[in-house]
């Protein structure tokens, strides 16, 4: 269950960060654009592993989809630098130190549900690979869910433009 912390936490400050700050203060055309893109870097990673069966062949994808990620939610900081409030700013330095965690914990999902045998597991949770294929959907489906919100409440045409 410990294993799960990191995305409860992520998503509550995900939550913070894009109810209270990003409608507080509105987003220009960069933001609007860019984090629905971030989002779906992240939805990358966990359907990968989702969608695929561990493999020691298939790791290095993986590790490349999660560096890519971890490197491209940084683009928008130059624009955070004179947008966000200093409480806004902190959210996102947690924010940031979470998200290789919570995809370390997508890598490890993916190979505990691929590779059940492993002793050590049930230290982590008593479940066996048909949970943790629950897990990773789910985190799919909160992703993609999140994804469409984003894109539609900050980017369509019809949406009035903050400021």
């Amino acid at each position: 269950m410990l294993l799960l912390l990191p995305l409860a936490l992520q998503a509550l400050l995900t939550f913070l960060d894009e109810f209270v700050h990003h409608r507080r203060r509105g987003l220009g055309r960069w933001e609007r654009w860019g984090h629905p893109l971030d989002t779906l870097s992240v939805l990358a990673c966990w359907a990968y592993a989702a969608r695929t069966e561990f493999s020691l062949a298939r790791l290095p994808v993986f590790v490349g989809l999660c560096v890519f990620s971890c490197l491209f939610v940084t683009k928008d900081e130059f624009v955070h630098q004179r947008e966000c409030a200093p409480g806004e700013t902190w959210l996102h330095a947690l924010l940031f130190i979470l998200h290789p965690v919570s995809l370390g914990t997508a890598g490890l999902l993916w190979y505990l549900r691929d590779t059940p045998q492993v002793p050590w597991a049930v230290l982590l949770a008593p479940w066996d690979g048909s949970a943790w294929t629950v897990v990773l959907n789910a985190q799919c489906a909160l992703l993609s869910t999140f994804f469409v919100y984003q894109f539609a409440f900050w980017s369509l045409p019809w949406r009035s433009r903050p400021r």
